[in-house]
Order: C-alpha cells, then structure tokens, then sequence
C-alpha cells in the first residue's frame, strides 16, 4: 500500500481514537490515587493494592480481546467493530470510576474495586482493537511509523487536554454543589469526568468512521489458540520489545503517580507560580504536566525523521538511556529551584514522547515478522500484548506509587515528613531512572532491523501477490 492512497483524513481519524484513551488513561495514572487518598479518604497501601489486584487480572486480559479480535468478522472488519460497540460503554465507566457511593471505608473500597475493574475491562475491549487497527491499515512500515506519530500526537493533545482543564474544572464544579458548607470535590471530579467521558466517546466513534481495514492474512482459514499462542511463545523480538515497554511504563507511571504530591507536598514556591482563568485556579503542577505533554508531542515529530536516520532500535535506545541520566539528575535540583524542575521535565518528557510511537510501530513490524516466520497472521494477539505491557508496566508503577508512599510514611493533607518527602522525590527521579535502565538493556537485544523489516515486507507482498 503507497503512501498517496492513505488520506490525511484517516490519519487524523485514527489519532483521535488514542486522544479518546489518554484522556481517561492520564486521568487515572496522574489523578485516580489522588482521588482515592485525597477527596475519597481511602489509604494509600489499599490503593496500591487495589491497583495490583484488578490491573494483574485485566492485564492478562489483553491477550483473550485480541484473539476475539483476530477472529472477528463483519462488514466493518476485524478491528473498527469494538470502536463503534463499546465507545459508549467506556464513557460511563470513566464516569464510575471518578465517583464514590456509601458513607463507611468498607463500601467505598468495594464501589473503587468493582467500578476500577470493570474501567479496565472495557478500556481493554476498546483499546486493544484500536491498537490492533494499526496492524492492518497499512503494509508499508514508514506509513505505520506516521499513522503511530499521529496516534501519539494526538494521544499528548488529548492528555494535554485533560491536565489543562481538569483543575478548572473540578474547581468550578465543586462550587456549583456544597457539603457542610463547603464545596464538594467529589462532585467535582464527578461531573470533570462526565465532560471528559462525552468528549471520548465521539473521538472514538470518529475513528470508527475515519479508518479503513487494508491487510487481509495470507491464509484466511483459522489457525488455533494453542498455535497462536505457541507462535507468541517463541517470538524472540516480542519477548524483547514486552520488556522494554513495561519498563517504559514503569517509568512513566511512577513519574505520574508521585507528580501531583510531589508539588503539593515537596516543591516550595508553588503558589507564586498559580494564577486563574475564569475564575478557576491553575496552578504549577499543571504547568508543570502540559509542558511536559506538549514537549512529549515535539518528541513525536522528531519520530519519523529520527528512525529514517538511525533506525528505530538505536533511536529507541538512545531516548531512553539519555532520560536514564536526565532522571537521576532530577532528584539533585533543589525544591525552590521551579525553573530548573520545568526545564529538566520539558527534557525527560522530550526522550519519553521520542519512545512513545516507535514500541507501537515496532508491534507492527513484530506482526509482519511473525506471519513470515510462521505463515499465521495474528495482528490482535500481537497487538494485545501492546496494550498487555503497557498495564503491567502500569501495574507495577501504580501499585509501587501507593505502596512506596505508605513506606515512606506519607498522609494525606498533613505536613509531610522528611522521610516521606525524599520517598516522593525518589519517586520522581531515582526509582524512574532504573525502569529506563532496564528498557535500554532490553532494547538492545531487539533483533529486527530496517534492512530486515524491508526483506520481510517484500516477501509477503509476493506471498499475497501468489495466493
């Protein structure tokens, strides 16, 4: 498929559908432990838990979706189908999730758990088929890498979204509903989530409308689970590429779950960097997190003319080890020192926006390379444990964010200890930059090439071209 025959009305249809996930997903990985510890009053290690619990069970989901997906069949394809069924359902669960029921801990621990769950299996039953959209929309592996730049521009426009709107307006819905005298956070988040959730919705169904399916397998008969799974077993370059993402996630999560205490509790000088629009607060913490999106962006545009110079490995692997530096250096800048933490966060979100669209692409070209080793295509499944890697490694991250916050002793709404407050700087520097260690480890044991991605593509053209 060439270049010229995909629209720039498609690209855009597609990166839609990811600014529709990352709304919700950087509302739960910067603000959901917030909301839990903060306005619900639930503790920290049980948040930590919660998330370990209902994420362990929905990250091994993943795989299960994407298989319903490669055997899924109907006149809109494979894939585009979960877009236009379930985008309504992962609205209202967006909403549930940011809400509380009951007065005692216990019911609302039951309420977070169940409403948790079901988020993440919906936001599974939706994304994981978007994700897998990108398998088939195009043979051609630059034109993935720029539908993949797309999705992640759009994905950062959407969480820049969010991180711009979401303290005016919690603030200016927590006004409109009083408890005791006071305005209620709760609704606030609430009614915050309902906006959100209205705007996520039609994205999704965009996509659906935007996009169109290319790629049919080679072989149209259906191949087993046990031979599906079995070719996913012994895919070296998946292997690799599952544990750098997780890793890559781990980083991003831990970053994001101690972001919003970090500057509420640790940073000094905060409130000489708020100012208001529209009668709503905006305060340095979001300053600090739409930089960081919109310098994840430029990292994005510099994608394609990046891999076109050195190749997707070494660029994976070059972004990672300098945020590897850039991180640990973070934990040494002083708390007063606001400039120095916003320039050194505008430099690590630039590396982490670089890595972003490439693990997406290279899913696709890991797809190519198993139906060549193989003669199955398995676009879902390999597409799933995309979406897999990036639970787990939110998993970890978010269940290590509560966790770690109870050992370091942290409370909410209390003057923090010295020891909690060096565990949240940890959280924000250290503890990230040993995840990004790892995913350079593993990165550069990845085995796929351009040349050799180049080969593959050419041999099942050919193949296509002979059935």
């Amino acid at each position: 498929m060439e270049n010229e025959h995909i629209k720039l009305k498609e690209k855009i249809g597609y990166g839609l559908g990811d600014a529709a996930s990352s709304m919700f997903w950087k509302l739960f990985t910067m603000y959901l432990l917030f909301f839990y510890t903060d306005v619900i009053g639930l503790s920290a290690a049980v948040v930590g838990t919660m998330f370990l619990v209902t994420r362990i069970w929905d990250t091994f989901l993943d795989p299960f979706i994407g298989i319903l997906g490669d055997r899924t069949e109907s006149r809109w394809g494979k894939f585009r189908p979960y877009l236009l069924w379930v985008a309504v359902p992962f609205g209202i669960c967006g909403i549930l999730t940011f809400s509380s029921w009951g007065e005692s801990e216990t019911a609302k621990i039951v309420y977070a758990y169940v409403t948790y769950t079901l988020m993440m299996m919906i936001y599974s039953l939706i994304n994981v088929p978007y994700a897998s959209l990108l398998g088939v929309m195009s043979v051609n592996p630059q034109t993935r890498t720029e539908f993949s730049s797309y999705r992640m521009t759009f994905a950062f426009g959407g969480s820049i979204l969010v991180l711009a709107l979401v303290e005016p307006l919690t603030d200016f819905f927590s006004r409109m509903k009083l408890v005791d005298g006071l305005p209620s956070m709760a609704f606030g988040w609430q009614m915050a989530a309902v906006v959100f959730a209205v705007m996520a919705t039609c994205m999704f169904l965009l996509t659906f409308l935007w996009t169109k399916e290319r790629i049919r397998p080679i072989l149209e008969k259906k191949s087993s689970l046990k031979n599906d799974l079995k070719d996913l077993g012994v895919n070296k370059p998946w292997w690799i590429l599952l544990g750098a993402s997780v890793m890559v996630l781990v980083f991003n999560s831990l970053r994001d779950g101690a972001a919003v205490f970090y500057f509420k509790y640790y940073v000094t000088g905060s409130d000489l960097w708020s100012f208001s629009i529209m009668d709503a607060s905006l305060t340095l913490i979001t300053i600090y997190l739409v930089l960081g999106q919109a310098f994840n962006i430029v990292g994005i545009l510099c994608v394609p003319a990046l891999t076109r110079a050195i190749g997707k490995k070494l660029t994976f692997l070059s972004a990672m080890a300098v945020a590897t530096v850039l991180s640990i250096i973070f934990y040494f800048l002083p708390k007063d020192m606001v400039v120095a933490i916003l320039s050194m966060q505008i430099l690590i979100s630039f590396c982490a926006g670089i890595v972003s669209p490439l693990m997406w692409s290279m899913y696709a070209d890991i797809a190519d390379y198993s139906e060549w080793k193989t003669g199955r295509r398995a676009t879902g499944l390999i597409f799933s444990s995309s979406s897999m890697s990036q639970k787990l490694g939110w998993t970890i991250g978010g269940s290590l964010s509560g966790w770690l916050l109870f050992y370091f002793g942290f409370e909410a709404n209390v003057v923090q200890t010295e020891t909690a407050l060096t565990g949240i700087c940890l959280m924000m520097s250290v503890l990230p930059a040993c995840a990004t260690l790892i995913s350079v480890l593993f990165i550069s044991r990845y085995p796929l090439s351009e040349k050799k991605i180049s080969e593959i593509t050419k041999e099942l053209e050919a193949r296509r071209k002979e059935v």
